[in-house]
């Protein structure tokens, strides 16, 4: 079973994301979402910078996401191909929610980028555990429109101020959720030891 409610522990050893193109309605409602996202800002924060945000791209405004991400598209490819379009098309409007997580770190501080970056990677984990925890699935997705400096400045990103770290959609799963393949253990996890020159 994944995103097993039944407790904190259950929801954290079976957390599964939901494929942004099979989720359908219904999504958060505006209560819910409000809780989702105050639970994504609960993170590790040195220097209580809060070095991201997130910003709602509402149902109303998924033709004019649309129309960004093919401008932006444009940018690097003036004759996109109609499949193309078609991908971009679907991207913008898959999910019943969508909220894009910008890191935003605070270049002026004494606190490391890569610290503020880490903050902005836990602030998306939270948003995806607190969707799981409603009810819902959530999908963390990228893709050239998180690097295209356009997209990012149609969000308020300057250069060199800030990127997306992702585009963040939630809904209810239309179709079982299926296991993808996870690294042993003995993979990943290590016991250290000193070396006897050190």
């Amino acid at each position: 079973m994944f995103n097993d409610l039944s407790s904190p522990a259950a929801l954290l050893a079976t957390r599964r994301s939901g494929k942004p193109r099979d989720m359908v309605a219904p999504g958060p409602d505006a209560t819910q979402l409000a809780r989702i996202l105050a639970a994504a800002t609960r993170v590790p924060d040195h220097g209580k910078l809060a070095p991201w945000r997130f910003v709602v791209v509402g149902e109303d405004q998924r033709d004019a996401f649309a129309a960004l991400l093919q401008a932006a598209y444009r940018d690097d490819k003036p004759e996109p191909g109609r499949l193309e379009i078609e991908a971009i098309e679907q991207f913008a409007h898959q999910a019943p929610c969508l909220v894009v997580a910008l890191s935003t770190p605070a270049h002026a501080s004494h606190i490391p980028i890569w610290e503020q970056e880490l903050s902005a990677g836990a602030a998306c984990m939270n948003l995806l555990e607190a969707t799981h925890a409603e009810g819902f699935v959530g999908g963390w997705l990228t893709g050239w429109a998180a690097y295209s400096p356009r997209v990012a400045a149609a969000f308020g990103l300057a250069p060199h101020d800030g990127r997306i770290a992702g585009f963040m959609f939630i809904g209810t799963p239309s179709r079982p959720l299926d296991e993808r393949p996870r690294p042993a253990a003995e993979t990943v996890i290590s016991r250290w030891t000193p070396s006897p020159s050190a």
